[in-house]
């Protein structure tokens, strides 16, 4: 029996009242009318209990129905409309089992509230992360540049010995806040969708080894060994190929970077995925923290032996790498273990 239905809770409260009205109708008559017909007097108890149950039946029904669950019914209507427009809602009917379903449906909505709160505290967390991030970039190389440019006011600009030095070291870091903010506008467009890709078939193998012999001052520098596993037949992806080239050459570049100083190694595979071919670049350089790992696409984002081991990097390379791979609609993964190295593969659509 379902007792959260205004015809059933009526119903059983009707019953009660007009059983407890016969019992204590039969007790009086039994001790203060015992002379009185048997027949008669149960023929005017029964049609008093009868009138009291129809009574309180009706009773308790309108009231119910008319100030209780009209109101919990608008409750239930509202959530249900709210689901409905965010598509939540299964159908435009109400169910008639009205109390159980207010109270699974605020239970969601309390559920949801609560996970939406914590969305946005993490995205507070995350702005005020990244505003802290973008302010420390763009005062270091600000700093230098009014640093340099006072001293030329103070007398240095008169000085050959420094002069021009140091108007050098100014345009070298007015270059890097040109870099910092074309990498910034280049993630605002692909996380908006503005920049359009010019996809074309091309042999991912072949562009690999393009971007290693671009890099080959950097390479013999830093007496990096790269080994590029060529099995020899054409890998061909469908993409965007300068975009690709980027991604390329800011994983090796970050590969590089963050490299062993005793015996510094970089590994490119190609693994046939079915639709896909992913791509692989292993490095043995310093690690990364497991905890860490789902954080190194961020912007600005860098890690604290990334920090120690390297003042170069912007923390903006890894997240542009993210944004191109997902504008083609394909993903990209790392893993590393401190000490060892890191792996990072993403994957392109075949262009066969």
């Amino acid at each position: 029996m379902k007792f959260h239905q205004p015809r059933t809770v009526s119903l059983v409260n009707a019953v009660i009242i007009a059983a407890a009205y016969l019992a204590l109708a039969v007790i009086s008559a039994l001790i203060f009318h015992p002379a009185v017909s048997t027949s008669l007097l149960a023929a005017y108890i029964l049609s008093g209990a009868g009138l009291i149950f129809l009574f309180s039946f009706f009773v308790f029904r309108f009231t119910l129905e008319k100030f209780i669950y009209s109101k919990i019914r608008l409750i239930y209507k509202s959530i249900h409309s709210i689901k409905s427009r965010k598509g939540g809602g299964k159908n435009g009917k109400a169910d008639p089992n009205i109390l159980q379903n207010v109270s699974q449906e605020v239970e969601d909505w309390a559920r949801e509230k609560s996970s939406e709160i914590e969305h946005l505290q993490q995205l507070e967390r995350y702005r005020k992360d990244f505003l802290g991030n973008v302010s420390h970039e763009l005062k270091t190389p600000v700093f230098s540049i009014q640093g340099y440019i006072l001293t030329l006011l103070d007398g240095g600009l008169e000085d050959p010995s420094i002069n021009r030095e140091y108007l050098k070291r100014a345009e070298a870091n007015i270059d890097r806040l040109i870099r910092i903010i074309g990498d910034l506008d280049e993630i605002a467009q692909l996380e908006s969708g503005e920049l359009s890709l010019k996809t074309t078939r091309f042999n991912i193998v072949e562009l690999v080894k393009e971007v290693v012999d671009s890099l080959e001052i950097k390479i013999r520098k830093h007496n990096v060994t790269i080994q590029v596993n060529d099995s020899g037949r054409p890998l061909v992806v469908a993409g965007d190929k300068e975009k690709i080239r980027q991604v390329i050459i800011n994983l090796f570049d970050n590969a590089i970077r963050y490299r062993s100083f005793e015996d510094p190694r970089v590994k490119f595979s190609f693994f046939d995925m079915d639709e896909n071919i992913l791509v692989e670049i292993t490095d043995n350089g310093i690690g990364i923290h497991e905890d860490e790992i789902p954080r190194i696409f961020e912007r600005f984002y860098r890690t604290e032996r990334g920090r120690a081991a390297s003042r170069k990097g912007k923390g903006l390379g890894l997240s542009i790498v993210k944004h191109i791979i997902e504008a083609h609609g394909q993903s990209i993964h790392a893993r590393s273990t401190i000490g060892i190295g890191s792996t990072f593969g993403f994957t392109l659509k075949k262009g066969e």
